[in-house]
């Protein structure tokens, strides 16, 4: 229950002393901000039998009919709306609302954190409400601007170029030397700006010189290929040929060299 009410209800969306390093302007939004959503939104619903009066009406989200006995939620600030209990929820995220706590917008119901969001964005980092007039948005998401920071180093990244990892933004560089898989042909990482070619969770340059026939080397992309034990062959007669060649490395194979096994 206290995990959910900290999802549902972020103390930093309405008090300041949750929100360190906020300036005084930010601050005096945040108080107005919260303030008008108290007076205007926020309401407790009641768990009551359905009344008579009210027998047969829908429940306001499913639509499914409420008789005269029957357990439902009314809301306060929606009058003569029921729900039945498992269906008063968030109408963005659709969990339950704990403690009946809800915040309501045009006749929906929704929890104190995607109620704030219709009016405010989140930065991704801090999970603060942004109350400044510049952010930073990328891949659907928003930071403060002192917030977009590489998730290893923490190097600034505005006007810089960076990688998503994990749904958090990362420097070419820690990119480069901690997550960048190497290539199966000359084993050097794939950077941020090389194209990459992924088959049977192994990976390549999508250049020519990498991502080619182990035998003759003519180019795949594109093409159609087989792959057997890490390595590409254009056909069945490549790779037939190299199964049935010696096991010493020959210049065909040689790009494959540094290479490791798909066991490895």
């Amino acid at each position: 229950r206290a995990r959910a009410l900290l999802q549902q209800l972020p103390p930093q969306d309405c008090d300041e002393r949750y929100c360190p390093g906020l300036a005084e302007e930010e601050r005096r939004q945040l108080r107005a901000f919260s303030a008008r959503r108290r007076q205007e939104a926020l309401g407790q619903g009641l768990a009551c039998p359905v009344p008579g009066p009210c027998h047969g009406c829908p429940c306001r989200k499913c639509g499914r009919r409420l008789n005269k006995g029957d357990p439902g939620i009314s809301a306060s600030r929606l009058a003569d709306q029921f729900w039945h209990p498992s269906c008063f929820s968030c109408h963005f995220c659709h969990q339950q609302l704990v403690d009946l706590i809800y915040f309501q917008q045009d006749g929906r119901i929704y929890c104190g954190r995607h109620h704030a969001e219709l009016f405010r964005p989140r930065c991704a980092s801090c999970d603060q409400l942004i109350f400044m007039e510049e952010c930073i948005e990328a891949e659907g998401r928003r930071w403060h601007l002192e917030h977009f920071c590489c998730l290893e180093c923490e190097e600034p990244l505005r006007g810089q170029r960076y990688v998503m990892r994990s749904g958090r933004p990362c420097c070419r560089g820690c990119f480069e030397s901690l997550f960048a898989e190497p290539c199966q042909a000359c084993g050097d990482p794939i950077g941020a700006d090389s194209e990459e070619v992924t088959l049977q969770g192994l990976h390549w340059h999508a250049r020519a010189a990498c991502f080619c026939c182990s035998r003759c080397r003519a180019p795949l992309r594109g093409q159609p290929l087989t792959c057997r034990r890490g390595r590409l062959f254009c056909s069945d007669t490549c790779g037939r040929g190299q199964d049935a060649s010696s096991t010493a490395s020959d210049s065909s194979d040689s790009a494959f060299a540094s290479a490791p096994s798909p066991d490895s």
